[in-house]
């Protein structure tokens, strides 16, 4: 049996989806390949999946400033699993008008997953990432049927800055999901509340004054204290009108897309599983490297942030299990070689190696992958 090279890379963003990239180098190495693109459960992950056999549902629903938008999420009949990404309904690239912190809900990904439920799913995967919103899921939990209210029994408007004034959670109303199982895939590891919380690493990412974080913690602190209250659940209590981040709301990940990790643990028993490893089991990377002679990942930047759970990094590290050499291309990077042979990275290749000018480089991205395809097999698979 001839080996393969399975080029398994993450998308460019900005300039190419993880499918184009894959298809540009294979068009530019010359030699039989199977191609896998990949996600770590951010931006990408419903064309990942898709890409990789499952079919794409798409229908309405709310984006994150409440306008009706047109959003999808994988479906696979065996298993029926769906795949559903934050960012496709409630992610910064709906924001067509800039960021919008106090506001902006993740209702859209509720509508998403009341869907999935409603096909029959019995598994879903959360790809949690890019997020617009820092409303702790409360907009998700909404539009699973839990009501938010007030001291008046009204119910709360979107957004992270009105729960503050949330007073209790009606779940009578919330979708039967007794029979599915959540996976929530993210490497983020954030807890809900506090310096390292949901509000204050990720709020300013989405437009947050100081202010806005201090009017977004209050209401996260606020919405863990009365899920805890009224539910049950490990999570923030109160003690002298101080929220203490405990149980969920303390657990690695509550923190997540601006605190949906939390909603996804406190009303859906998610399990949190790291994201790229995870999807890369779904996908099926395990067999098709078993027939690899080379894997080929990438992303758009190589950098620190890729040492963190990132895409090429987690594909190596399942090559590596199958005793498979990876090498990487990519729009720039800034790893060194030692860095990335650590990281089980042979060798990395780099779009501006070929132009220097960034701006270029995005332009004519395909191209020029395809040209720096064609000198990593020169080196890497010479003789065929």
């Amino acid at each position: 049996m001839v080996q393969q090279v399975l080029v398994a890379p993450d998308k460019f963003k900005g300039s190419l989806t993880a499918a184009e990239v894959a298809a540009r180098v294979s068009a530019g190495l010359g030699v039989p390949t199977v191609e896998l693109p990949v996600a770590d459960g951010g931006d990408g992950t419903v064309d990942a999946a898709v890409a990789g056999g499952f079919s794409r549902v798409t229908i309405e629903v709310t984006g994150p400033t409440g306008e009706r938008i047109s959003a999808s999420y994988a479906w696979q009949d065996a298993g029926a699993t769906a795949v559903v990404e934050l960012a496709e309904a409630s992610g910064l690239r709906r924001l067509p008008g800039g960021h919008e912190p106090l506001t902006a809900t993740s209702h859209g990904t509720g509508e998403l997953i009341a869907d999935a439920v409603r096909r029959g799913a019995k598994r879903v995967v959360l790809g949690l990432g890019g997020s617009a919103c820092t409303d702790g899921g409360a907009g998700m939990a909404q539009a699973l049927g839990a009501r938010l209210l007030d001291a008046d029994g009204d119910d709360l408007p979107r957004g992270g800055a009105a729960l503050k004034g949330l007073a209790r959670i009606d779940l009578s109303g919330f979708v039967d999901v007794s029979g599915v199982e959540f996976v929530v895939a993210s490497d983020v590891d954030n807890p809900l509340l506090g310096p390292h919380g949901a509000a204050a690493v990720y709020g300013p990412q989405k437009g947050a004054t100081p202010d806005d974080v201090r009017t977004l913690e209050a209401g996260l602190a606020r919405l863990a204290a009365v899920a805890t209250a009224t539910h049950g659940l490990m999570g923030a209590v109160e003690h002298d009108d101080t929220p203490r981040a405990m149980g969920v709301a303390g657990a690695p990940g509550a923190g997540a897309a601006g605190g949906v990790g939390f909603a996804a643990l406190a009303f859906l028993h998610a399990e949190l599983r790291p994201g790229i490893g995870y999807l890369l089991d779904l996908l099926g990377f395990g067999e098709l490297v078993k027939d690899a002679r080379l894997v080929i990942t990438g992303e758009g930047s190589l950098d620190e942030q890729s040492l963190r759970g990132k895409a090429p990094v987690g594909v190596a590290r399942a090559a590596a299990e199958a005793g498979v050499p990876v090498v990487a291309v990519c729009g720039r990077r800034t790893l060194t070689d030692e860095e990335l042979r650590a990281a089980g990275i042979e060798a990395a290749y780099a779009l501006t190696d070929l132009e220097p000018d960034p701006e270029r480089c995005m332009a004519e991205a395909g191209p020029l992958l395809e040209r720096l395809a064609a000198r990593l097999a020169a080196v890497h698979l010479q003789g065929d």
